[in-house]
């Protein structure tokens, strides 16, 4: 048998196992797929398409005798009041109240990190809390906290302070709502955050203080650049929950003026103020800052998986 014929048969050999594992790996991701497919893919194109139209409930049983109407449905929504505001508080929400929930839980990881074995585990269980405790009884809690005649307020009436109305002043409204956002979701970040600089080797840190590092310089040069993989990932994953979130606004805010986009959404809705074309194509765009950012994310995304699975 020749050189060439023996090789000839080897990447035979090759390119049927590679068949036959790309079939395997197919067949593994077949039920995702199909799932997806059915409750995610579909769904989305359906609502993409049901916002160029002018579909109503009546034309559910004939989809197709339905009339083009292009762009008018988003352009309408770019002169609704109620929806650029609800925009405009999104964005605020998770733009700023994220990075300020990150570097609160980090800034607590690290200090947990140098702590006692056993005041770390009092405290991780301490700064939990609150992740696993109900929304609504969570909100009850911060509403009554945070109400006209309420528990901050008549704290700052001993110091002769009138407290605003936290709760329905559109000025304070949004701030108590990231308050209660950052103390509810810290504990999260906190126990990953921590769990990563756990995983950073001592000598690292050892050395560079050998070196004459300060802990600043050893948290700025050492810790930070190792985490930054399991920061970014949380980063990720927390923007798009936090921008979609619904349960904690709809249970806390009293103000209508002061709306995330779900939870304006979801009351225009049950108003039947806005068309549910309309409400499609509100949907589509309030998922596309979310599409934007993973799309420009995606590769720290993809490091910071792969650096956590190597770990």
């Amino acid at each position: 048998m020749s050189l060439g014929t023996r090789k000839t048969k080897t990447e035979g050999s090759g390119n049927v196992l590679r068949r036959r594992r790309t079939i395997l790996a197919w067949g593994f991701a077949l039920p995702f797929v199909v799932v997806f497919c059915v409750f995610m893919l579909i769904p989305l194109l359906s609502s993409m398409a049901m916002s160029f139209t002018d579909i109503t409930s009546k034309d559910l049983r004939t989809p197709f005798n339905v009339n083009f109407v292009g762009l008018d449905q988003y352009i309408a929504l770019f002169h609704d009041r109620r929806f650029l505001h609800a925009l405009g508080v999104t964005g605020i929400f998770v733009l700023v109240g994220l990075p300020i929930t990150m570097v609160i839980a980090l800034a607590f990881a690290v200090a947990l990190n140098k702590g006692s074995k056993h005041l770390n585990a009092f405290f991780r269980a301490v700064f939990y809390a609150p992740v696993v405790a109900s929304v609504v009884a969570v909100s009850v809690v911060w509403r009554y906290i945070l109400q006209k005649d309420g528990l901050l307020n008549s704290l700052l009436a001993v110091f002769g302070i009138a407290g605003p109305d936290w709760l329905h002043d559109t000025r304070y409204a949004l701030p108590a709502l990231m308050a209660m956002t950052i103390w509810r979701n810290m504990g999260t970040l906190m126990i990953i955050f921590l769990a990563g600089l756990q995983a950073i080797p001592e000598e690292l840190k050892e050395a560079a203080a050998i070196d004459g590092a300060s802990r600043w310089q050893i948290l700025r040069k050492v810790v930070l650049p190792i985490s930054w993989p399991t920061i970014s990932v949380l980063f990720v994953f927390f923007f798009v929950w936090t921008w979609n979130e619904y349960m904690i606004p709809m249970a806390f805010l009293m103000s209508d003026d002061v709306q995330t986009i779900p939870l304006a959404l979801a009351t225009l809705q049950g108003q039947r103020t806005m068309e549910a074309t309309t409400l499609a194509s509100a949907s589509l765009l309030s998922i596309i800052p979310t599409i934007i950012f993973f799309i420009i994310f995606q590769r720290k995304l993809s490091q910071g998986i792969t650096a956590g699975a190597v770990k």
